[in-house]
């Protein structure tokens, strides 16, 4: 599999070596002769010196018989403009471009993605949050959010004997249309929720959907039994800090941000009013102590400066925070990953190089079919399915498609965007579907999303 990266940065080094040892033939362009010459002395990949928005050096990269194209340099704009060249000049490409600026994401006024033919948009600092967030939102709950980037959730919950929905179908429940139930375990035997399934005292579900939906659902499913507040310090603006400010919108969480810089603690504050900021080095002892950290639910540490990172996180874990949360941004520490989470008593540590690499790699590598393993049980499975482009289905919206009985579509996956379908939702050409199937129609939903018409 041919692979062409722009971009010999710290993430995009990482991406070159990382998908070289998995067997890609990987040409590397970086617009640095240093960059270049250490990248040739230090990995076994061809390099060139140039421009990786050039089309004169893409085709002598060998674009047309390249299957993916990566540009990670960082600078927004050359991303996206070096994608849209290398779509022009390549041959079914799959291109991922590198975004920081939030206005590249927001598809409100313009699809940026669409406009530059880019597939996927690569974010290192919304992967980290979101495995941050994963944690802090719900914990213990079962997520999938590694695909959809914390826009889809799911939870399993029981539905409580003083539940108003027992005896209702879930025909007749006014459920919000971002979530849907997938499945129903009843009396140890797990099937795929139907419209005419009616709650039952005990029943275990597994629902899909937007966050807030789901969690709004929970309560009407658990009624009583409501989740408490959360307290969150972050400790700088950054980026990342940002990205987690947005996943933990819900009223339920009480976000507090230390930062040094006045400037930037102005942005935060005027950017997201239902939050407090503090300016303030968290490093120091007497400002964690001020700012009783001894009795926050979550201290994250996720500033640029690791070892400001590493320091506040040992403050915060001897000064009695609940859980600590460590970001590392240098190589040179994340060696030392796993000795530090357990030396530190820090219960997650993450790092924008290793989150990007996952993500990037599950999209560059995706099969056709993968299964779910973890949320599939026995004769009820859960399954993501890449619709084949000349799939009879594509055009179709969901209504017109006749799944067949005990398959239910819970997810639909669309480039960087995850949502609950309804039934006027159109299929596309390179979406991907989440399905709770029984094993008795599995092969056949397969076949009409894969097969041609």
């Amino acid at each position: 599999m041919k692979t062409i990266i722009v971009g010999a940065g710290e993430v995009g080094s990482f991406i070159c070596q990382s998908l070289s040892r998995r067997g890609h033939s990987v040409t590397l362009i970086e617009k640095s002769s240093a960059g270049a010459d250490r990248i040739d002395e230090e990995q076994d990949v061809k390099v060139m010196c140039g421009n990786g928005s050039s089309a004169g050096m893409l085709v002598d990269a060998g674009i047309a018989k390249a299957r993916n194209f990566v540009s990670l340099t960082s600078d927004d704009r050359t991303n996206l403009v070096a994608c849209k060249v290398a779509h022009e000049l390549g041959n079914n490409l799959f291109t991922v471009a590198r975004i920081h600026d939030q206005t590249y994401l927001d598809h409100s006024r313009m699809d940026y993605q669409q406009l530059f033919d880019v597939d996927f948009f690569l974010n290192p600092e919304m992967l980290c949050a979101v495995e941050l967030a994963k944690a802090i939102r719900h914990p213990g709950r079962v997520a999938i959010e590694h695909f959809a980037r914390g826009q889809i959730e799911v939870q399993n919950m029981a539905v409580s004997p003083r539940s108003k929905l027992i005896g209702v179908t879930l025909r007749e429940m006014k459920i919000n249309p971002r979530m849907r139930v997938g499945m129903v375990t009843r009396d140890g035997e797990t099937m795929v929720a139907r419209a005419d399934s009616a709650l039952a005292a005990g029943d275990q579900l597994t629902v899909f959907g937007n966050p807030e939906a789901v969690s709004e659902f929970r309560q009407r499913v658990e009624p009583g039994e409501t989740e408490g507040t959360v307290r969150v310090v972050l400790y700088g603006g950054s980026e990342i800090s940002i990205s987690l400010i947005r996943l933990l919108k819900h009223p339920r969480f009480r976000v507090r941000v230390i930062e040094p810089n006045l400037e930037s603690c102005e942005q935060l504050a005027s950017r997201f009013p239902g939050i407090t900021v503090v300016q303030g080095d968290a490093t120091s002892r007497r400002l964690l102590e001020e700012e009783q950290i001894d009795s926050v639910d979550y201290f994250v540490a996720c500033t640029k400066e690791d070892e400001h990172n590493i320091m506040t996180c040992l403050q915060a874990s001897k000064l009695g925070a609940k859980h600590v949360q460590l970001v590392i941004n240098k190589p040179d520490y994340e060696e030392l990953l796993e000795d530090l989470r357990i030396s530190m008593g820090v219960a997650s540590v993450v790092s924008p190089r290793q989150a990007s690499v996952k993500e990037l790699i599950r999209y560059l590598e995706r099969e056709t079919v993968v299964e779910l393993s973890s949320m599939s049980v026995r004769t009820t499975r859960l399954i993501e399915v890449a619709v084949s482009p000349d799939s009879s289905a594509v055009g179709k919206n969901l209504v017109e498609l006749h799944l067949p009985e005990g398959c239910l579509i819970v997810a639909l996956l669309r480039g960087a965007d995850a949502n609950v379908p309804g039934a006027e939702d159109k299929i596309e050409r390179g979406d991907r579907v989440l399905l709770a199937v029984d094993e008795t129609s599995r092969k056949e939903v397969i076949k009409m999303l894969t097969s041609k018409g």
